[in-house]
Protein backbone atom coordinates (compact mmCIF):
# COMPACT_ATOMS: atom_id res chain seq x y z
CA UNK A 1 0.00 0.00 0.00
CA UNK A 2 1.13 3.62 -0.75
CA UNK A 3 2.14 5.78 2.21
CA UNK A 4 -0.20 7.91 3.22
CA UNK A 5 -2.81 5.69 2.08
CA UNK A 6 -3.94 4.28 5.71
CA UNK A 7 -6.81 2.29 4.19
CA UNK A 8 -6.54 1.28 0.01
CA UNK A 9 -8.37 3.36 -2.09
CA UNK A 10 -10.53 0.29 -3.23
CA UNK A 11 -11.93 -0.20 0.49
CA UNK A 12 -11.89 3.40 1.14
CA UNK A 13 -14.10 4.90 -1.81
CA UNK A 14 -16.27 1.67 -2.22
CA UNK A 15 -19.55 2.58 -2.71
CA UNK A 16 -21.57 -0.60 -1.04
CA UNK A 17 -23.93 1.33 1.16
CA UNK A 18 -22.97 4.75 1.06
CA UNK A 19 -25.79 7.45 0.56
CA UNK A 20 -25.00 10.09 -1.30
CA UNK A 21 -26.93 12.36 1.01
CA UNK A 22 -24.83 12.40 3.66
CA UNK A 23 -21.41 12.00 1.32
CA UNK A 24 -18.52 15.28 2.32
CA UNK A 25 -17.40 15.64 -1.24
CA UNK A 26 -14.51 17.61 0.64
CA UNK A 27 -13.57 14.28 2.61
CA UNK A 28 -10.06 12.38 1.76
CA UNK A 29 -11.50 8.89 2.44
CA UNK A 30 -8.30 6.54 3.33
CA UNK A 31 -5.80 9.02 3.04
CA UNK A 32 -4.41 11.00 5.96
CA UNK A 33 -2.01 13.16 4.01
CA UNK A 34 -2.19 16.78 3.01
CA UNK A 35 -1.99 18.57 -0.12
CA UNK A 36 1.85 18.50 -0.55
CA UNK A 37 2.38 14.80 0.30
CA UNK A 38 -0.56 14.15 -2.13
CA UNK A 39 0.66 15.99 -4.91
CA UNK A 40 4.42 14.31 -3.96
CA UNK A 41 2.81 10.75 -4.23
CA UNK A 42 1.14 11.48 -7.00
CA UNK A 43 4.61 12.24 -9.56
CA UNK A 44 5.26 8.69 -7.73
CA UNK A 45 2.44 6.65 -8.23
CA UNK A 46 1.49 8.45 -11.83
CA UNK A 47 5.42 6.22 -12.40
CA UNK A 48 4.18 2.76 -11.32
CA UNK A 49 0.70 3.21 -13.29
CA UNK A 50 2.77 4.55 -16.64
CA UNK A 51 4.59 0.97 -16.41
CA UNK A 52 1.52 -0.96 -15.86
CA UNK A 53 0.13 0.45 -18.39
CA UNK A 54 2.69 -0.13 -20.80
CA UNK A 55 2.36 -3.86 -19.78
CA UNK A 56 -0.70 -3.95 -21.30
CA UNK A 57 -0.28 -2.31 -24.03
CA UNK A 58 2.78 -4.08 -24.76
CA UNK A 59 0.44 -7.67 -24.05
CA UNK A 60 -2.16 -6.47 -26.33
CA UNK A 61 0.67 -6.35 -29.03
CA UNK A 62 1.10 -9.53 -28.44
CA UNK A 63 -2.59 -11.15 -28.51
CA UNK A 64 -3.42 -10.83 -25.31
CA UNK A 65 -7.50 -9.94 -25.41
CA UNK A 66 -7.58 -8.11 -22.14
CA UNK A 67 -8.42 -4.52 -21.33
CA UNK A 68 -9.07 -2.08 -18.55
CA UNK A 69 -11.84 0.08 -18.77
CA UNK A 70 -12.02 3.70 -16.79
CA UNK A 71 -15.75 4.47 -16.22
CA UNK A 72 -15.61 8.25 -15.14
CA UNK A 73 -19.29 9.95 -13.94
CA UNK A 74 -20.14 13.10 -12.84
CA UNK A 75 -22.09 15.76 -12.67
CA UNK A 76 -20.73 18.83 -14.46
CA UNK A 77 -17.16 20.31 -12.96
CA UNK A 78 -16.86 17.13 -11.50
CA UNK A 79 -13.46 17.13 -12.35
CA UNK A 80 -13.76 14.05 -15.15
CA UNK A 81 -11.61 16.33 -18.04
CA UNK A 82 -9.03 16.78 -14.97
CA UNK A 83 -8.69 12.90 -14.32
CA UNK A 84 -8.40 12.05 -18.18
CA UNK A 85 -5.45 15.65 -18.26
CA UNK A 86 -4.09 14.76 -15.36
CA UNK A 87 -4.19 11.12 -14.91
CA UNK A 88 -4.39 9.12 -18.39
CA UNK A 89 -2.43 11.65 -19.39
CA UNK A 90 0.50 10.45 -17.57
CA UNK A 91 0.77 7.26 -19.43
CA UNK A 92 1.43 6.33 -23.31
CA UNK A 93 -1.41 7.45 -25.50
CA UNK A 94 -0.98 4.69 -27.56
CA UNK A 95 -2.36 2.08 -25.07
CA UNK A 96 -5.67 4.45 -24.10
CA UNK A 97 -9.02 4.57 -26.14
CA UNK A 98 -10.60 7.58 -25.02
CA UNK A 99 -14.27 8.88 -25.87
CA UNK A 100 -16.11 11.36 -24.54
CA UNK A 101 -19.75 10.65 -24.62
CA UNK A 102 -22.12 14.13 -25.34
CA UNK A 103 -25.78 14.26 -26.31
CA UNK A 104 -26.30 11.41 -28.87
CA UNK A 105 -26.14 11.90 -32.18
CA UNK A 106 -29.33 11.52 -34.90
CA UNK A 107 -27.65 8.40 -35.92
CA UNK A 108 -27.26 7.32 -32.42
CA UNK A 109 -30.87 7.94 -31.07
CA UNK A 110 -31.82 5.42 -33.72
CA UNK A 111 -29.90 2.62 -32.45
CA UNK A 112 -30.51 0.91 -29.24
CA UNK A 113 -28.83 3.32 -26.04
CA UNK A 114 -25.48 0.65 -25.97
CA UNK A 115 -24.67 0.64 -29.40
CA UNK A 116 -22.31 3.92 -29.36
CA UNK A 117 -21.04 2.35 -26.17
CA UNK A 118 -20.14 -0.74 -27.49
CA UNK A 119 -18.60 0.83 -30.81
CA UNK A 120 -16.09 2.61 -28.27
CA UNK A 121 -14.98 -0.21 -26.19
CA UNK A 122 -11.26 -0.87 -24.89
CA UNK A 123 -9.46 -3.43 -27.53
CA UNK A 124 -7.20 -5.67 -26.36
CA UNK A 125 -4.15 -3.95 -24.51
CA UNK A 126 -5.62 -1.19 -24.27
CA UNK A 127 -6.95 1.38 -21.28
CA UNK A 128 -10.04 2.64 -21.93
CA UNK A 129 -11.87 5.81 -20.87
CA UNK A 130 -15.24 6.61 -21.22
CA UNK A 131 -15.87 11.05 -19.98
CA UNK A 132 -19.75 9.94 -18.90
CA UNK A 133 -20.91 6.70 -20.19
CA UNK A 134 -23.72 4.61 -20.63
CA UNK A 135 -25.32 5.77 -17.43
CA UNK A 136 -26.05 8.93 -18.47
CA UNK A 137 -29.58 6.78 -19.55
CA UNK A 138 -30.53 6.41 -16.09
CA UNK A 139 -29.00 9.67 -15.05
CA UNK A 140 -29.87 12.56 -17.16
CA UNK A 141 -32.41 10.54 -19.27
CA UNK A 142 -34.24 10.15 -16.14
CA UNK A 143 -34.18 13.11 -14.41
CA UNK A 144 -35.51 14.70 -17.65
CA UNK A 145 -38.18 12.03 -18.39
CA UNK A 146 -36.53 11.78 -21.91
CA UNK A 147 -38.02 8.18 -21.90
CA UNK A 148 -41.15 7.28 -20.00
CA UNK A 149 -40.05 5.01 -16.57
CA UNK A 150 -41.14 2.25 -18.59
CA UNK A 151 -38.06 2.22 -20.75
CA UNK A 152 -35.44 3.45 -18.64
CA UNK A 153 -36.44 1.32 -15.14
CA UNK A 154 -35.14 -1.75 -17.28
CA UNK A 155 -31.72 -0.31 -18.44
CA UNK A 156 -30.27 -1.22 -14.71
CA UNK A 157 -30.47 -5.09 -15.17
CA UNK A 158 -29.63 -4.53 -18.67
CA UNK A 159 -26.12 -2.54 -17.91
CA UNK A 160 -25.11 -5.35 -15.27
CA UNK A 161 -26.11 -7.88 -17.85
CA UNK A 162 -23.76 -5.76 -20.43
CA UNK A 163 -21.38 -5.35 -17.85
CA UNK A 164 -21.16 -9.05 -16.75
CA UNK A 165 -20.53 -9.93 -20.85
CA UNK A 166 -17.85 -6.95 -20.98
CA UNK A 167 -15.96 -8.83 -17.89
CA UNK A 168 -16.42 -11.87 -18.68
CA UNK A 169 -14.94 -11.39 -22.24
CA UNK A 170 -11.88 -9.85 -20.26
CA UNK A 171 -12.48 -6.32 -19.64
CA UNK A 172 -11.44 -5.07 -16.05
CA UNK A 173 -14.23 -2.23 -15.39
CA UNK A 174 -13.11 0.37 -13.11
CA UNK A 175 -16.39 2.80 -12.28
CA UNK A 176 -15.95 5.82 -10.65
CA UNK A 177 -18.51 8.39 -9.34
CA UNK A 178 -17.58 12.11 -8.46
CA UNK A 179 -19.42 14.05 -6.76
CA UNK A 180 -18.95 17.78 -5.91
CA UNK A 181 -20.73 20.70 -3.64
CA UNK A 182 -22.79 22.50 -5.15
CA UNK A 183 -20.73 25.19 -3.49
CA UNK A 184 -17.85 24.01 -5.15
CA UNK A 185 -19.80 23.60 -8.56
CA UNK A 186 -21.00 27.24 -8.48
CA UNK A 187 -16.98 28.09 -7.47
CA UNK A 188 -15.44 26.30 -10.44
CA UNK A 189 -18.48 27.47 -12.78
CA UNK A 190 -17.70 30.95 -12.00
CA UNK A 191 -13.98 30.66 -12.58
CA UNK A 192 -14.56 29.50 -16.08
CA UNK A 193 -16.46 33.05 -16.60
CA UNK A 194 -14.05 35.13 -15.59
CA UNK A 195 -10.86 33.28 -17.21
CA UNK A 196 -10.83 33.29 -21.04
CA UNK A 197 -9.26 30.34 -21.47
CA UNK A 198 -11.90 28.79 -19.62
CA UNK A 199 -14.34 29.65 -21.28
CA UNK A 200 -14.40 27.23 -24.10
CA UNK A 201 -15.21 25.16 -20.94
CA UNK A 202 -18.70 26.53 -19.78
CA UNK A 203 -21.94 25.54 -21.16
CA UNK A 204 -25.10 28.24 -20.35
CA UNK A 205 -27.26 25.14 -19.72
CA UNK A 206 -24.70 24.07 -16.48
CA UNK A 207 -26.69 26.64 -14.60
CA UNK A 208 -30.24 25.19 -15.67
CA UNK A 209 -28.71 21.93 -14.43
CA UNK A 210 -28.44 23.01 -11.02
CA UNK A 211 -31.84 23.35 -10.24
CA UNK A 212 -32.20 19.61 -10.79
CA UNK A 213 -29.80 18.84 -8.13
CA UNK A 214 -31.85 16.83 -5.77
CA UNK A 215 -33.27 14.74 -8.89
CA UNK A 216 -29.62 14.15 -10.33
CA UNK A 217 -29.08 12.85 -6.55
CA UNK A 218 -31.67 10.60 -6.47
CA UNK A 219 -30.81 9.14 -9.89
CA UNK A 220 -26.85 8.78 -8.97
CA UNK A 221 -28.46 6.92 -5.59
CA UNK A 222 -30.16 4.68 -7.52
CA UNK A 223 -27.43 4.60 -10.64
CA UNK A 224 -25.30 2.93 -7.19
CA UNK A 225 -27.96 1.05 -5.54
CA UNK A 226 -29.03 -1.05 -8.63
CA UNK A 227 -25.70 -1.31 -10.71
CA UNK A 228 -22.91 -1.94 -7.92
CA UNK A 229 -21.72 -5.71 -8.69
CA UNK A 230 -19.37 -7.45 -7.16
CA UNK A 231 -18.04 -8.02 -10.65
CA UNK A 232 -18.30 -4.48 -11.93
CA UNK A 233 -18.28 -2.32 -8.22
CA UNK A 234 -18.47 1.50 -8.34
CA UNK A 235 -16.50 3.55 -6.31
CA UNK A 236 -17.70 6.97 -5.28
CA UNK A 237 -14.81 10.01 -5.38
CA UNK A 238 -15.44 12.82 -3.33
CA UNK A 239 -14.18 15.78 -5.67
CA UNK A 240 -14.32 18.40 -4.16
CA UNK A 241 -10.53 18.76 -3.58
CA UNK A 242 -8.85 18.10 -7.12
CA UNK A 243 -5.24 16.47 -6.18
CA UNK A 244 -7.05 13.91 -4.34
CA UNK A 245 -9.19 13.21 -7.08
CA UNK A 246 -6.11 12.65 -9.46
CA UNK A 247 -4.54 10.61 -6.33
CA UNK A 248 -7.56 8.20 -6.03
CA UNK A 249 -8.02 7.37 -9.67
CA UNK A 250 -4.38 6.77 -10.23
CA UNK A 251 -4.47 4.46 -7.13
CA UNK A 252 -7.71 2.54 -8.19
CA UNK A 253 -6.51 2.51 -11.91
CA UNK A 254 -3.09 0.94 -10.60
CA UNK A 255 -4.65 -1.79 -8.66
CA UNK A 256 -6.87 -2.55 -11.23
CA UNK A 257 -3.56 -3.31 -13.33
CA UNK A 258 -2.04 -5.08 -11.09
CA UNK A 259 -4.53 -7.61 -10.16
CA UNK A 260 -4.34 -8.26 -14.24
CA UNK A 261 -0.73 -9.88 -13.30
CA UNK A 262 0.95 -8.58 -16.28
CA UNK A 263 4.58 -9.34 -17.19
CA UNK A 264 6.46 -8.06 -20.22
CA UNK A 265 5.52 -10.61 -22.98
CA UNK A 266 8.46 -12.97 -24.42
CA UNK A 267 10.54 -12.41 -26.94
CA UNK A 268 8.99 -14.30 -30.13
CA UNK A 269 12.74 -14.28 -31.84
CA UNK A 270 15.82 -15.63 -30.70
CA UNK A 271 17.21 -12.87 -28.83
CA UNK A 272 21.08 -14.07 -28.85
CA UNK A 273 20.59 -14.73 -32.55
CA UNK A 274 19.90 -11.18 -32.90
CA UNK A 275 22.34 -9.89 -30.50
CA UNK A 276 24.90 -11.63 -32.53
CA UNK A 277 23.16 -10.38 -36.07
CA UNK A 278 23.25 -7.16 -34.72
CA UNK A 279 26.92 -6.68 -33.74
CA UNK A 280 27.46 -7.90 -37.61
CA UNK A 281 25.35 -5.42 -39.11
Amino acid sequence: MAKQWTVAATEALKADGLQIAELDTSARPGFTGDKEAGLELLVERSQVLSELQEKLYANGRSGDKRSVLLVLQGMDTAGKGGIVRHVIGSVDPQGVDHTAFGVPTREELRHHYLWRIRKALPRGGQLGVFDRSHYEDVLVVRVHNLVPPTEWEPRYDEINAFERELVDEGTTLVKIAMFVSLDEQKKRLAERLERPDKYWKFNPADIDERAHWPAYQQAYQAMLDRTCTEYAPWYVLPADRKWFSRLAVTELLIDALERLELDWPAAQFDVEEQKRRLARA
